[in-house]
């Protein structure tokens, strides 16, 4: 984590890149309408490089050992990167710079930002922050914590397939089924852990917001993370919102008043108390199992 924040994410060259083009390659050699072929590319794609990790963890020792958890870590996780999105847009909300909002939310949503006012622009943030910390941060810890830097590849390579392949459209309906499921089978512990995470610095009203709400959002990860979420922040997000040039509705999450620059800041303060407190209670396991086990 402290690398991710000195850091960032390498500006160039970064494997997740490389990892893209031969996702790529291997979807232009399997592709057929068909789960089959999904299943067979998910795994051709992510399992020889986790089996690489898995390798080079039983191998290495000391020194190399622990510097090449650490490089797994950072690369793994996108912790200041989600900041560097946001906090722009929380910038130019505060300066009543629309234009720069919806330019700058756009590179965190897929949804038309154009046709976003301040108040939907200041959600659509809102919301990619609170799921993103999710994603791209709990989820990554937990599975790093669980099996070491095989489970952070095999996550973190998962998670890229299915926004690669994961789209319920023509295409993808059948053949991205295999990275949709994977994703969401890897994510349903880490968003409940994220989830609890979010409601246990917003109190009452989150817990609330997820036991009421959660099972209205279509993803089943996305829902206690996101209702939690804007429960703990007292703001209302979900509700309509543009795809492609269709307003789809979308449930209402959470309770209070509607988001704007404060919100999303206050999203990006409650993942870094979550980050702390997880490292912290890691930091605790620790303590107590090497002695245990020396």
């Amino acid at each position: 984590m402290a690398c991710d924040w000195l850091l960032g994410e390498p500006r160039r060259a970064h494997p997740l890149v490389g990892f893209g083009r031969a996702a790529r390659w291997i979807e232009q050699k399997l592709y057929r309408d068909a789960r089959r072929a999904g299943v067979l590319a998910w795994a051709l794609a992510v399992l020889p490089l986790v089996g690489l990790a898995g390798v080079a963890q039983s191998q290495l020792r000391g020194f190399a050992g622990i510097a090449f958890g650490v490089a797994v870590l950072y690369l793994a996780v996108g912790h200041r990167s989600l900041v560097e999105h946001a906090r722009p847009v929380a910038d130019a909300l505060e300066r009543g710079d629309l234009d720069a909002a919806r330019t700058r939310v756009g590179r965190m949503v897929s949804r038309d930002t154009a046709a976003l006012d301040a108040c939907e622009v200041a959600a659509a943030a809102t919301e990619s922050v609170l799921e993103n910390g999710s994603d791209a941060v709990f989820a990554a810890l937990f599975w790093f914590a669980l099996l070491g830097a095989p489970g952070a590849v095999l996550y973190r390579l998962a998670n890229t397939l299915d926004a690669m392949w994961g789209y319920r459209n023509a295409r993808y309906g059948h053949f991205g089924w295999a990275a949709a499921r994977a994703d969401d089978v890897l994510n349903w512990l880490p968003a409940r852990l994220t989830a609890s995470t979010y409601a246990l610095f917003g109190g009452a009203p989150a817990w609330r917001c997820w036991r009421r709400q959660a099972a209205q959002w279509d993803s089943p990860n996305a829902g206690p993370v996101m209702a939690a979420g804007a429960g703990a922040l007292g703001v209302r997000l979900g509700g309509p919102a543009p795809y492609e040039g269709v307003w789809e509705h979308r449930p209402v999450l959470g309770e209070g008043g509607d988001p704007g620059a404060a919100s999303v800041r206050a999203a990006l303060a409650l993942v870094r108390r979550g980050v702390l407190l997880w490292l912290a209670v890691a930091w605790a396991a620790t303590l107590v199992w090497e002695p245990c086990h020396a």
